[in-house]
């Protein structure tokens, strides 16, 4: 949320009750979809040069052996493959990003805490410049309050501070602080975002429940370094015992090895959690040793550990009024084994920076915001049932035969395992019907039942002319050339995160006389159009990408100015032009193909800043109109 704000700059301040940054442990998965996001912000690199990459899953069985082999994720799907490296470097990676793009100093501000939120109702629908209707009591900490408690006897570190078995210490915080003087700021906000995990301050305040049951699974997870004779322990994989529970494995950078077990013999008391001061370390790896047998497992090293329960539960709303938004765990929680805790966290966030970013800026109508509870709590739905399903396969012991009922089959579970790794991945989100999605049919049965304003734009949309590129989803990437210097480059690349939406123009055989002559009405009708003159290219960025051939065309020649935008200083735009041919070095890419475009023909096509498709139409008139209808719809 932090790097929109920045990116986009925006006045913003990050306050955490906690006194340090993470060091070890937390989250630690990177899925497909949050590395191009890293990548549209630019520092995936980091990631990939630090993580373990993981490239290959052994199927899952009901005897200890191993069945088969798995690519982690289908082959195809991204320019990425999944990684795991721990929560505090994806932090540090961000905050480097922030510092660099900020020019009002955002920072994490350590040791403190909101105490008190109020809001002038009669100004919130207000969403003018001046308007600050949300009021916040800040209190500072002392170090020593806001050093999270370790549990008793251990000498690693641990997160059950964070987890679900451990009650919230912010109330008493507040109680304790509330007795001393001074160290209590006032501040007045626009928005608040709650990104404060599953036990939520913001929530609280707003009034809002999470729906949803705990489960009886209590599972520990450990960070170490194995000493083992486990044939996959450096492959991420699921072992299944008879009658010891479950296990899962994550291979982790610099050797480390992360255990997910299932604490069989840790049951929930009366009041349906489990008692935290029973669970140890030396329980766990007991419990790895029982699911892993025969083979040997110890560790001399421990990074990190914790334990928790598997609830599911999402919240009924998602923000108040478009003031206050609940992101990430503040309102949905599941299960760890899928990685998406912190994955769709950021979604969310990404999803929804912008949108704030352009409505405190002026240039975005307020009603944009209303899409982040239809879009995101429509993925939670979805994240929630997938994950019901999963976390009890997971935890289920495997079937003896036919007969056994309540045993889970091993082919139900790979089954599973494979269509949730397409899940996981986060390329499956499919946003609905709105004014950011020029779709046909119902916004608030394709949403979360949200009624959403609509624009024209679905009334000109062309779909058909681009059966890859699904209105809804986020935009493919395949190999492209530039058209000036012939390097190639993963399109996708060039949608980067910096506020803007971008005008595809798939521009088709551009030395074909009547698509030439398309293309240059189309570019006339853009260029000339009274409500886009003041957003082209400061809020709305042109791509174009042809297939004629590359040496035959030339960039002055066959492409209109408004493609490729002259500036006195720094003259022709050589970065916009791009063509779908075969490269001297990396063969072709097929992008065409791949997009499931007419080569003649093409298609325009409109990405919102977060990459997500908006509007597919027709290179003439009626897919201009199309165009400014879509943006008529987002601007003010």
């Amino acid at each position: 949320m932090a790097t929109w704000m920045a990116r986009c700059g925006i006045n913003a301040r990050i306050v955490d009750k906690r006194s340090t940054k993470i060091f070890a442990g937390q989250a630690d998965g990177l899925q497909l979809r949050s590395l191009e996001i890293l990548d549209s912000f630019g520092f995936a690199d980091r990631a990939l040069k630090e993580a373990n990459h993981m490239l290959e899953n052994p199927g899952p069985d009901g005897r200890l052996r191993r069945s088969d082999r798995l690519p982690d994720v289908l082959p195809g799907l991204s320019r990425f493959t999944e990684i795991v490296l721990h929560q505090g470097r994806v932090e540090r990676f961000f905050l480097d990003h922030i510092k660099k793009h900020s020019k009002n100093a955002i920072n994490v501000e350590r040791a403190t805490l909101p105490e008190s939120m109020s809001f002038t109702e009669d100004r919130l629908d207000d969403h003018s410049q001046d308007n600050f209707p949300i009021t916040l009591k800040l209190r500072h900490l002392s170090e020593e309050e806001a050093t999270p408690a370790q549990a008793q006897g251990s000498t690693t570190s641990d997160g059950l501070f964070r987890s679900n078995l451990t009650e919230d210490d912010t109330d008493e915080l507040i109680r304790k602080g509330q007795s001393k003087e001074g160290n209590v700021e006032i501040v007045n906000a626009k928005y608040v975002v709650g990104c404060d995990g599953a036990h939520s301050w913001t929530r609280k305040q707003l009034g809002f429940q999470l729906e949803g049951e705990p489960t009886d699974y209590i599972w520990g997870v450990l960070d170490v370094i194995p000493i083992t004779d486990f044939p996959d322990i450096r492959v991420r994989c699921a072992v299944h015992s008879a009658s010891a529970g479950s296990l899962m494995v994550i291979p982790r950078e610099n050797k480390l090895v992360r255990l997910y077990i299932q604490l069989t013999e840790v049951k929930p008391d009366a009041s349906g959690r489990a008692d935290r001061s029973k669970i140890t370390p030396e329980i766990i790896i007991k419990a790895a040793q029982k699911i892993i047998a025969p083979y040997k497992l110890t560790y001399e090293y421990c990074d990190w550990w914790t334990a928790y329960q598997i609830g599911q539960r999402v919240g009924r709303s998602f923000d108040y009024r478009n003031r206050v938004f609940l992101a990430g765990d503040a309102v949905h929680t599941h299960s760890p084994k899928a990685g998406q805790g912190m994955n769709v966290s950021m979604q969310d966030a990404y999803n929804l920076g912008w949108k704030l970013a352009l409505v405190v800026k002026g240039l975005a109508k307020p009603q944009i915001l209303q899409t982040y509870q239809s879009e995101r709590r429509r993925v939670a739905q979805d994240l929630i049932n997938f994950d019901h399903k999963f976390s009890r396969l997971f935890s289920g012991r495997p079937r003896k035969d036919i007969m056994d009922e309540t045993g889970v089959s091993m082919a139900e579970f790979k089954q599973t395992f494979v269509k949730g790794n397409l899940f996981a991945t986060g390329l499956s989100v499919d946003y609905g019907a709105s004014m950011l999605v020029a779709k046909e049919g119902d916004a608030a049965e394709q949403g979360d039942g949200t009624e959403l304003y609509m624009g024209r734009a679905k009334d000109f949309a062309r779909p058909d002319l681009a059966t890859n590129i699904k209105l809804g989803m986020r935009y493919p990437s395949f190999k492209v050339l530039n058209q000036t210097d012939a390097r190639s480059w993963h399109f996708q690349t060039r949608l980067k995160s910096d506020g803007r939406f971008r005008l595809i123009v798939l521009a088709g055989n551009v030395l074909a006389p009547a698509q030439k002559s398309k293309l240059e009405a189309f570019c006339e009708l853009l260029s000339s159009s009274a409500f886009l003159k003041s957003h082209l290219h400061h809020n709305i960025a042109v791509l174009t990408l042809h297939s004629a051939k590359r040496t035959e065309t030339e960039l002055l020649r066959d492409f209109p100015d408004v493609l490729h935008p002259f500036d006195e200083k720094t003259g022709w735009d050589y970065d916009s032009v791009f063509v779908d041919d075969e490269s001297y070095h990396e063969g072709h890419g097929e992008a065409y193909k791949g997009y499931g475009v007419d080569r003649e023909t093409g298609c325009v096509v409109v990405t919102r800043p977060d990459q997500y498709i908006g509007f597919v139409g027709s290179v003439d008139e009626k897919g201009f109109e199309g165009v400014e209808e879509y943006f008529k719809g987002v601007f003010v």
